[in-house]
């Protein structure tokens, strides 16, 4: 297929870096240009002026004049593999109840927890395929899926199964995180030991030798896992050769950023309550910061302070959170509007954070996140638009027009 007369082709980087700081607000782009696509990879693109007419006679041709091509939306952050919903929950926050609240009442992750025990693999497998299909067509290329509403043996590994499932029918790159420490069973509640005795000794191994995850994860925060508790979750993953990535200082200066950093994790995720000294450990290591804003946005929290983490010299992330309790959605488009209009990201930022950056927090990066020849022809193309500003501007309207995963356009 050859794409022609594109309005923008944009974030073009033949070397993937992971941007940090004032790199950040740099999108590379060229105006006016083609992009030829060889089966599911780019071949080449370059302005107009200098496209071979040899070409136009041997490929596909998709005449985009006025329109914008992105390289596809990276999602590192999903819990998109679950049963039902819960906007019971939802009206129980309008009417003032706390995250915690609904937790302490059976509600939260041990509600999902339930559904996914009573529920078939094949039931979990069909209402997840919808909704990686939903986010496909918004432009998600790449994603990363958690379990951590099965907590038991046998939960888990049916929920990483389904991911798996998922991976192959998609054929989508595609990052699974084990999430076990997600929230203490009922019947543990009262005996934290015994379930991290159960996560570090009956499931790592099981997940490491079935190779069914490539991380592992852990919620650090009061009344849910502690540091010192998520400490021997992460020691477990390293013997099993897993790596680490952490829920962290969502709901509470929680410590959970100095873990990640003594630990060197994958990424620390989350960040809504984190101050300077966070900050600082941040900026001396390489563990990735991940913004989920649109959590709270539905949490009605004090959003992460992305503008002062850019401005200190930080790289940000930006993903979905896609779960049934906090973040229901996995609108890409929506998230760049709300990062752009509550933490007042550029466009440019904010776009290098759903690609470039975000491909590095899956380590996927040589894969995807970047219009580059090799890469996977994992595209999204806009409507017409004047200028690249105008996507989180129109925040009420879908922008995307067409999604092309592995160089086939979904329709």
């Amino acid at each position: 297929m050859l794409l022609v007369n594109i309005k923008e082709l944009c974030g073009i980087r033949e070397t993937p870096v992971f941007l940090k700081g004032e790199q950040m607000g740099e999108l590379p782009t060229i105006s006016n240009a083609y992009l030829e696509i060889d089966k599911d990879t780019i071949a080449d693109y370059g302005p107009m002026n200098q496209l071979s007419p040899k070409k136009w006679k041997e490929k596909e041709v998709l005449d985009l004049r006025g329109q914008f091509v992105l390289p596809a939306w990276c999602d590192c952050h999903t819990h998109l593999v679950y049963v039902g919903s819960r906007e019971g929950e939802f009206v129980d926050k309008i009417k003032g109840l706390s995250y915690r609240e609904i937790a302490d009442r059976g509600g939260g992750i041990l509600n999902s927890a339930r559904r996914i025990e009573e529920a078939s693999e094949e039931a979990i497998f069909e209402e997840s395929w919808i909704r990686l299909e939903e986010v496909r067509k918004m432009g998600t290329g790449a994603i990363e899926i958690k379990s951590g509403y099965g907590l038991t043996v046998e939960g888990e590994l049916k929920m990483l199964r389904v991911i798996k499932k998922l991976k192959k029918k998609s054929k989508m790159p595609m990052r699974v995180t084990f999430l076990g420490a997600h929230a203490f069973p009922q019947e543990y509640q009262y005996d934290h030991q015994g379930y991290l005795d159960l996560i570090c000794q009956g499931m790592i191994p099981k997940i490491a030798e079935e190779k069914l995850a490539h991380y592992v994860d852990a919620f650090c925060e009061e009344g849910f896992f502690s540091p010192d508790e998520i400490q021997q979750i992460l020691d477990a993953a390293h013997y099993y050769g897993l790596k680490g990535k952490l829920h962290a200082n969502q709901l509470s200066n929680s410590g959970g950023v100095q873990l990640g950093v003594k630990n060197n994790l994958l990424s620390v995720d989350h960040l809504e309550c984190i101050g300077e000294k966070e900050i600082k450990a941040l900026r001396n290591s390489k563990v990735i910061p991940v913004l989920l804003p649109t959590a709270a946005f539905f949490l009605q929290m004090d959003y992460p302070p992305a503008r002062t983490m850019i401005d200190k010299g930080l790289g940000l992330v930006l993903a979905t959170d896609y779960n049934p309790g906090s973040s229901p959605s996995g609108n890409i488009p929506f998230l760049i509007a709300l990062s752009c209009i509550q933490m007042l990201m550029t466009p440019e930022e904010a776009i290098n954070a759903v690609t470039n950056n975000a491909a590095f927090a899956m380590e996927l990066e040589a894969e995807v996140g970047n219009i580059a020849k090799g890469k996977k022809a994992n595209l999204v193309i806009t409507k017409p638009m004047p200028s690249l500003a105008f996507l989180p501007y129109a925040f009420g309207n879908n922008m995307v027009d067409q999604v092309m995963i592995g160089g086939k356009l979904l329709y």
